[in-house]
């Protein structure tokens, strides 16, 4: 670690220290709200981690530290006694034969987790842990999310560049995770994919062996964990998603649903994945062989209820939409130029053979800059028509800059 970045988190720790003088009291409100107003034991860990990061970030903590103080913190929660914040028990909600979900309240749970995380910057003021080792390629990631003309904002991303940060693993492998989701039908699936996916990727045991595997038993067990908390507070939403994991040279992308993830390489689209509509032929047949029909009302849908023939939660359309996800693999090759995640909001409307001069041309207007590369091609979607919620996440896998020598350099030849 150098001189000022050790420097930057001691200047951040003294300030948060501050800040949190004492402990939060049982009567004390908490910083920020908590996503949910109760959660299961398995729903801790990603609600717990949700509030330190969005804590920690809106006092502009570095990222490595964030991850390292939420992953410590969190650990120590979990050590502790939760039973004093059992909810009372409502036999209305229990049926016969159901195993018993035992449900916790989430403000106490999050005001014992707020102060784990002081106590940590109080010993870490005094002596700051050896990081783990973080990653030495620093990537430039540019994000831009719109309502658009629909009422409601109901797309959710996540950026998690400390992905082993914030889980503790300390393989020798670096990875980092980025994930768009789409929700319709109201915003609860999408955020609970964007809170849970990535805590349940962590814990998988194939995570070192087998990426795609434990992709695809995430989505299903985010869905099954959806599903319980959408049948207890009566949510009735969906979400797609699209998820990548950057794992040393090797590049994994899930999805469910139509968002949709591309890598540019030598300013070429190179198409990762086939996205899930009820109209592709082989999701078409295996609708049908269960069942079910896609009939065409404006766009197609399955039994003329959702657009997307896979996604988190629509659990009034199940097995039809399906919870199971995709995956495809590349190896890198160190020429690749960027990734792109979106929802169907951005490639309703444009194409992936759009992309590489779209994001050209804006690096040109911004001189090299590509921090709003991603606020561009927004806007180029909403112009060519888009009225739906439009989120667009770029991961430069080379410096931005770079990308426009390169293109004036083959210009030249």
């Amino acid at each position: 670690m150098g001189m000022n970045e050790k420097d930057r988190a001691q200047s951040f720790l003294k300030s948060f220290v501050e800040q949190f003088e004492n402990p939060l009291g049982q009567d004390d409100p908490l910083p920020l709200a908590p996503l949910s107003r109760t959660v299961t034991l398995e729903e801790v860990k990603g609600e717990s981690l949700d509030l330190g990061l969005r804590l920690l970030s809106a006092r502009n903590a570095p990222g490595w530290l964030s991850a390292l103080m939420c992953h410590a913190a969190v650990t120590e929660l979990l050590k502790d006694d939760l039973s004093p914040f059992h909810c009372p028990k409502d036999p209305e909600q229990q049926q016969e034969g159901e195993a018993e979900t035992v449900l916790l309240q989430s403000e106490p749970v999050q005001r014992l987790f707020i102060n784990k995380l002081r106590e940590v910057g109080v010993a870490w003021q005094k002596q700051l842990p050896n990081p783990t080792p973080r990653s030495s390629r620093s990537r430039l990631c540019s994000v831009h999310a719109i309502r658009n003309t629909r009422r409601k904002m109901e797309d959710r991303h996540v950026i998690l560049p400390e992905f082993n940060q914030l889980f503790g693993l300390q393989d020798g492998v670096e990875r980092e995770y980025y994930a768009v989701f789409d929700g319709h039908g109201g915003v609860d699936a999408a955020t609970y994919a964007s809170t849970h996916l990535h805590v349940i990727l962590s814990q998988q045991e194939a995570l070192k062996s087998d990426t795609s595997t434990a992709f695809k038993n995430s989505f299903i067990q985010t869905d099954d964990m959806f599903k319980i908390k959408a049948k207890r507070e009566r949510m009735r939403s969906g979400s797609t998603g699209v998820a990548v994991l950057l794992a040393a040279d090797w590049l994994t992308v899930s999805w469910l649903g139509d968002s949709q993830a591309m890598v540019v390489k030598k300013g070429e689209p190179v198409i990762l994945m086939d996205p899930h509509k009820p109209e592709r032929e082989d999701e078409k047949k295996r609708i049908e062989e269960l069942g079910g029909c896609i009939a065409f009302m404006g766009c197609w849908r399955v039994n003329g209820t959702y657009a997307v023939s896979r996604a988190i939660g629509d659990f009034d359309q199940k097995p039809y939409v399906s919870n199971a996800a995709d995956c495809s693999s590349v190896q890198l090759s160190g020429d690749e130029d960027y990734v792109l995640l979106a929802c169907d909001g951005f490639f309703d409307v444009l194409r992936p053979a759009d992309v590489p001069a779209l994001v050209l041309e804006a690096l040109r207007e911004a001189g090299g800059s590509g921090e709003n590369v991603a606020q561009s091609l927004v806007a180029q979607a909403k112009a060519a028509g888009s009225s739906d919620n439009i989120t667009v996440l770029l991961v430069f896998l080379r410096k931005p800059r770079d990308l426009l020598l390169s293109e004036s350099t083959a210009g030249q030849v």
